[in-house]
């Protein structure tokens, strides 16, 4: 019966998220409607009060700073004009034959230097939208493209990218966000090139068949008065950030006293939990300095950017940690433990497929890979440490491989991400989620299959 109820519920909260309603209400209502369909009516309040909110809360306190750091890094980016300048350089260089790849290539690079995926697709959707309809491809393909940039290979790939999602193991395995490199860049290519080809591939079948850009009405175009940085000065806080939390994470911090975190007064921790989340923290800090006295000039109310980016974090981490609280939940269930167990015991030779399978599974019940992946790691991480430790499996390969897996099923219908992307763009699930489906969830499953079997045989590399 527990089991039933898990999948009513999840089922419900898809459908109602696809509906519009936030998952700030759903995500509280569902948990409970899976108590109640559990035959436990009586451990709704406490459910709600006692283990809901506390895991809510013991996420926005454990991620907080990145989500906020990040959000404040974007806004920075955006209000200078650097996202443009970025954006224009990089169609320059292509140019407008290859509209589809300047949209993920500018995405990437926003994303990959730490600026939220959300401001990245406030910044990029309206150039998009101009390129799009000067050559008249149909503006369907905006939101894919945008979601290929910027919640596929950047996110969970490629090595050190500063995103939750890269960040979350390096608490559990002791690794940091550079962890498997090779692997993650061949992922990163693959995911890439065959996005790339599959978008172009439709688009151009599409037009071939008389459709355009289509007639879209309220089109926002990117504002005259942002300044434009020269390039290289728009991307030097990018190359900050990747360069300084790979300087944290091999040179500065691992060769630092950093003993201190081992007392009770901090949670009894070791040094090597700790690096890979300082490591991304302490680079975005030091960036986001560099962004502001770099462009001193250009700030026409310096304050205000200061403040809405950091409150532009509030939304995204309360959605996201209301999904883990939700999880949370179902996790504690009699219902879980049954495909916990199911999940374990499939390949118990093998535990990358096995985090695999788990990965995925709790991504699509969260809708967020950052939810899922910190479920996983709460629930299941020690399990899986002793697994891959007792057949020789570096732990390296089980960040890369677990990280990259979240990103498979994270994507459906439900998730907040997609909302917020189709809503930035004008578009409806029915016009657009079919190619972000391929883009987000067929794309990275193809290129995890892949690296799987890469680590499997050559281990981490």
């Amino acid at each position: 019966m527990s089991t039933f109820a898990i999948l009513v519920s999840l089922l419900l909260l898809m459908f109602f998220a696809y509906r519009g309603i936030t998952v700030l209400i759903l995500a509280p209502l569902m948990a409970g409607l899976a108590v109640l369909l559990s035959g436990e009516a009586s451990y709704i309040m406490p459910t709600y009060t006692q283990n809901f909110m506390q895991e809510l809360g013991m996420y926005v306190v454990k991620f907080f700073p990145l989500f906020m750091l990040g959000a404040l890094f974007g806004k920075l980016m955006a209000d200078s004009g650097a996202a443009h300048s970025i954006a224009d350089a990089i169609m320059k260089w292509l140019g407008t034959k290859h509209v589809i790849l300047t949209v993920v290539l500018a995405c990437a690079l926003l994303t990959y230097g730490g600026v939220s995926l959300f401001v990245v697709a406030f910044a990029v959707y309206p150039i998009g939208a101009v390129l799009f309809r000067k050559t008249n491809t149909p503006k369907r393909y905006i939101p894919a493209a945008i979601a290929l940039g910027s919640f596929t290979f950047t996110m969970t790939a490629l090595p050190g990218a500063p995103s939750i999602q890269n960040a979350i193991p390096t608490s559990y395995l002791g690794t940091t966000t550079f962890a498997a490199p090779g692997l993650g860049i061949i992922a990163a290519l693959i995911m890439l090139a065959l996005g790339v080809w599959i978008l172009n591939h439709f688009a151009n079948k599409a037009m071939a068949k008389g459709e355009g850009y289509g007639e879209h009405l309220n089109e926002q175009l990117p504002s005259d008065e942002l300044p434009r940085p020269s390039t290289l000065v728009a991307f030097l806080p990018i190359v900050m950030v990747i360069a300084l939390n790979a300087l944290f994470s091999y040179v500065i911090l691992p060769n630092m006293d950093l003993s201190v975190v081992s007392q009770e007064r901090f949670g009894n921790v070791t040094p090597a939990s700790v690096i890979g989340m300082w490591s991304v923290l302490l680079a975005l800090i030091i960036s986001i300095m560099f962004t502001i006295v770099l462009n001193w000039n250009k700030w026409t109310d310096l304050k205000r950017t200061i403040n809405k980016g950091c409150f532009s974090s509030f939304l995204p981490i309360f959605n996201t940690a209301s999904e883990v609280a939700y999880g949370a939940i179902i996790a504690g269930m009699a219902g879980f433990m049954v495909i916990k167990d199911m999940i374990l015991n499939l390949f118990p030779e093998n535990p990358l497929i096995s985090a695999t399978i788990s990965m995925n599974v709790l991504a699509a019940i969260t809708g967020s890979s950052s939810g899922g992946l910190s479920i996983a790691y709460r629930t299941l991480g020690a399990d899986y440490l002793k697994m891959v430790e007792a057949v020789g499996i570096s732990p390296e390969l089980l960040h890369r491989i677990s990280t990259i897996a979240a990103g498979g099923l994270d994507t459906l219908p439900h998730s907040g991400a997609v909302i917020t992307l189709l809503a930035i763009c004008g578009l409806t699930h029915r016009q657009s989620y079919p190619q972000i489906f391929l883009m987000t969830t067929v794309v990275p499953l193809t290129a995890l299959l892949i690296v799987l079997v890469l680590g499997s045989v050559f281990g981490s590399f």
